[in-house]
């Protein structure tokens, strides 16, 4: 049945169910961000995700000595991840997840530009336009249709670490394509995986040492359940395997979802329901992808 499915429309899928799993990582987060430090909370979430995909690259024919050839790529792609969700961790420590959300949607047009430099890969004006109305209705979502409240808008010191997070994530949607030859996705993602969860643990190991581990929080446990097996493991599998099938700014334009997933989130959460005019936002993010699902 799978084989009856373009290698595009695969890609699409897999990223519309990244953008759902990704958002739960600003709810979730910013309610442990300050419980632990974020090198120390992503070391863990990386070697348990590198548990997971291990286990499922030995249940799915195992990996040969040619998919770890070159090592170093692995680094790059680890520390680049790495990079992105340490600076997502304290950003959350003062940005709302609804504000970090705004600061992800700047990743599809930085990833257009590192695909063009890395990959020459073009923007057709088709999707420009496309590209352009996610972001719009990115904007209304995130500002839950307060003009007054765009007006106001003031980065904060959060939002300013995040955006530097964001520009590591939009670098390596490219890379992947570049760096990889051949390998399958999940093997793939386990080495990066475990080269993430190296550098992170000799970055955080001072923090790794005095955490009291048994005293921390229920939140923080939840947290950390959740990214690692959610929005890393089964994340980087979806991400990578799209990014193999798709122009990296269309990869990266599904994080236009990622602010109405986020209200939901939000809502389930007990936060509130926004009002009606907020899903004119979604729809015209609908829209976008809807454009971007036509082939070129």
């Amino acid at each position: 049945m799978a084989g009856a499915v373009s290698p595009p429309l695969q890609g699409h899928a897999a990223m519309l169910l990244f953008s759902a799993l990704v958002a739960g990582s600003f709810s979730l987060g910013a309610m442990a961000a300050n419980e632990i430090a974020p090198a120390a909370l992503n070391a863990a979430r990386f070697w348990i995700a590198a548990c997971v995909i291990g286990a499922a690259v030995l249940a799915t024919g195992g990996a040969g000595r040619a998919d770890f050839a070159a090592p170093w790529r692995y680094l790059v792609l680890g520390g680049l991840f790495s990079i992105y969700f340490v600076l997502m961790f304290e950003g959350l420590k003062t940005a709302p997840p609804v504000s970090a959300a705004a600061v992800f949607t700047l990743t599809p047009v930085l990833a257009g530009v590192f695909g063009w430099v890395l990959l020459r890969q073009i923007t057709t004006p088709r999707m420009a336009l496309a590209l352009a109305i996610g972001a719009i209705g990115a904007l209304w979502v995130i500002f839950r249709a307060d003009l007054a409240a765009l007006l106001a808008f003031e980065v904060g010191g959060g939002e300013i670490i995040y955006f530097f997070g964001v520009v590591a994530h939009a670098v390596y949607t490219p890379m992947v394509r570049k760096l990889n030859r051949g390998e399958r996705p999940v093997v793939f993602t386990f080495g990066m995986l475990v080269s993430g969860a190296l550098l992170l643990t000799a970055f955080g190991w001072a923090d790794l040492q005095t955490i009291d581990w048994l005293a921390l929080p229920g939140i923080v446990w939840i947290t950390l359940l959740y990214i690692s097996l959610f929005a890393s493991a089964a994340t980087f599998v979806l991400l990578q395997f799209a990014a193999l099938r798709l122009p990296s700014a269309k990869v990266m334009a599904y994080t236009y979802l990622t602010p109405s997933w986020v209200i939901l989130w939000e809502v389930a959460l007990g936060n509130g329901v926004p009002g009606p005019l907020v899903w004119i936002g979604v729809g015209l993010t609908v829209l976008a992808l809807g454009l971007l699902l036509r082939e070129d």
